[in-house]
């Protein structure tokens, strides 16, 4: 049997021969029909570009991981954790990491090119016309840790409302009334869930928000803005900040303020990293089920293999409140 060509998907697809090439390029003065129609008639005829044929050949049961936000000490984690899980299914796991200033899209290019069975996204937003383009070639995506308004993206993330409300009931409970937050990057569903579970609890208690700042889940920047929170003279009494790099920090400014934490500043943060069980820290926080995300982010993998018509699907996991020394 002879391989199939350039000219064979130019038939299927009912473009010209450049037009496949342009495809496969990413040439953007393609129009979308045809590079969708293109990919399309690939994926069914099984062609590669030459270009594309010894780096697939490499990728055989791959699948890849993209990341952007590697500097939190949750997505190392994860990313472990998927890797043993892939690797016991006999895969391996094939890291892309999103570089600074760039969107996923760029990246994901790369991956399809790659020819990996799956991708696993983190911490990025992919556009409408990436996802169709991995749905043209059969390649299952899965939104790991986040959502995206797009009723066909499949996600596998944790409560993060519930999270939310969590944290502020254990303030509530704990009798706070001079709450604040720490937001993360505003745009993002970990952030928006978070912070909405948190602000419907301390509503529905009649407690006021009394402040909120972005950290943008960076330690330097939560660091810099928990400081000058503390410094003023209507301090919060507690905070939330939406992940655990930015709560270490806000508890790093409170001590070198010359703070007491919790006596001075009560902390709850978001994740449970292994950090936040030092005794340095003692973090209160909301600890995301790693091992059942991963297990989640597998399984749906495998559905979308077996059937490519299955995608949309969102799987929310449990959360639960660890109770440590900071709140």
């Amino acid at each position: 049997m002879r391989n199939t060509t350039a000219a064979d998907v130019a038939l299927e697809a009912g473009v010209s021969r450049s037009a496949v090439s342009r495809a496969f390029r990413h040439d953007r003065s393609l129009s979308e029909d045809k590079r969708v129609r293109v990919l399309a008639a690939a994926n069914k005829l099984g062609y590669l570009p030459p270009s594309a044929q010894a780096v697939a050949r490499l990728a055989d049961k791959t699948i890849t991981l993209v990341a952007a936000d590697m500097d939190n000490p949750f997505y190392p984690l994860a990313a472990n954790a998927l890797s043993q899980a892939i690797h016991a299914t006999g895969r391996r796991l094939i890291l892309h990491a999103v570089p600074p200033q760039e969107d996923v899209d760029s990246v994901l290019r790369q991956v399809l090119d790659y020819k990996s069975e799956a991708a696993i996204v983190t911490s990025s937003l992919m556009s409408s016309r990436m996802a169709r383009d991995c749905r043209a070639q059969n390649m299952p995506v899965i939104l790991f840790n986040r959502v995206q308004p797009d009723r066909r993206m499949t996600a596998v993330t944790c409560d993060n409302y519930g999270g939310g409300r969590l944290a502020a009931e254990k303030f509530i409970k704990s009798g706070f009334r001079k709450i604040g937050m720490v937001g993360g990057r505003v745009n993002t569903s970990t952030h928006l869930e978070r912070n909405r579970g948190f602000c419907d609890r301390l509503a529905e208690a009649n407690i006021p928000l009394s402040v909120t700042v972005s950290g943008e889940f960076n330690y330097d920047v939560a660091f810099t803005v928990a400081r000058e929170l503390l410094i003023a003279n209507d301090r919060p009494e507690a905070l939330f900040c939406l992940n655990d790099i930015m709560a270490l920090a806000a508890i790093d400014a409170a001590r070198v303020l010359g703070l007491r934490v919790p006596e001075d500043l009560a902390v709850i943060g978001f994740d449970d990293i292994p950090m936040a069980s030092w005794p340095s820290y003692g973090l209160t926080t909301v600890r995301q089920p790693l091992r059942q995300m991963v297990a989640d982010t597998l399984d749906l993998i495998q559905a979308q293999l077996s059937d490519p018509e299955v995608y949309g699907t969102i799987r929310i996991a449990p959360v639960r409140l660890i109770e440590r020394d900071s709140a």
